[in-house]
């Protein structure tokens, strides 16, 4: 992917005080993890590959680890208390289970989250985007202005709060504020995006403009989805992992997994046996 402020530099648009690092990878390739919560196995010998710049939907019935998959991806489980983390996950050629402190820190930075409910920052429209940037050292107006404005218009955000950047991102109604925070992820320049039921709480336009943004940013991004809506999956998903009882039953290729399932625990899901 090619940065933003690279093209921007290069453009004599501006020069940023310090540029992001882009990180190389094929994908996520995680091996024999597990996670225990407490004394409960959440996740149970999970081995799996994410695609890059592919829509990856995690799937399965409520408890069976999609979410915790997730959150150990970008490794926020660790604010969960008692969580012990065991196996690997390599985005590049860093291991996102043993970084730690600052290294950590920055590999967070390369994995971006939707969250499940929008959640603006209690500042304006500006400032949700330009904070993040702000704390990885891009600084002044000019520069400022530049990101705000290309990353509201990749969302399709920027027509509808051009004359209004300075009022609280809380004004806006859900379907914005959700947009609004995936142009706040995507203005640090993260490798993935990770998406945690992010249309479940949105009306169904707002819904689907989210979902065809996501499409649009695979182009871009790899994108890791939980989803509990299987119509939602069968219309983004380039990838589809299948997960019960914290352990991953199939995965591979949406088309595959969805016309002709291999296992039969896929196959009772996927006709509604349970949910």
């Amino acid at each position: 992917m090619s940065s933003f402020f690279h093209r921007a530099e290069a453009n004599g648009q501006f020069d940023p005080t310090k540029k992001f690092e882009i990180l190389e990878h094929n994908g996520i390739e995680v091996s024999n993890l597990n996670v225990h919560i407490g004394s409960a196995h959440i996740l149970k010998n999970v081995n799996v590959t994410i695609p890059k710049n592919k829509i990856t939907c995690i799937i399965g019935p409520s408890g069976c680890g999609k979410s915790t998959l997730l959150r150990t991806f970008n490794r926020i489980i660790d604010t969960t208390e008692g969580v012990k983390i065991e196996g690997d996950i390599f985005l590049g050629t860093r291991n996102i289970v043993k970084s730690h402190g600052a290294d950590l820190i920055e590999l967070r930075r390369h994995i971006g989250l939707v969250p499940q409910r929008p959640c603006p920052l209690p500042m304006s429209i500006f400032d949700n985007i330009a904070y993040g940037c702000r704390i990885h050292g891009i600084s002044g107006k000019e520069k400022l202005n530049a990101v705000v404005e290309h990353y509201l218009k990749s969302i399709g955000l920027w027509d509808e709060v051009k004359e209004r950047l300075s009022s609280p991102a809380a004004r806006l109604s859900g379907g914005q504020q959700q947009r609004l925070c995936l142009a706040r992820s995507l203005a640090v320049e993260p490798s993935v995006l990770l998406a945690d039921e992010s249309t479940s709480a949105l009306d169904p336009i707002s819904s689907k403009k989210v979902e065809q943004l996501l499409v649009e940013l695979k182009q871009n991004y790899t994108i890791v989805m939980v989803t509990h809506t299987l119509q939602q999956a069968q219309r983004i998903a380039d990838n589809v992992i299948f997960m019960y009882l914290g352990e991953v039953v199939e995965q591979g290729p949406a088309k595959e997994i969805f016309n002709n399932p291999q296992n039969e625990l896929t196959r009772r899901y996927l006709d509604g046996a349970f949910s």
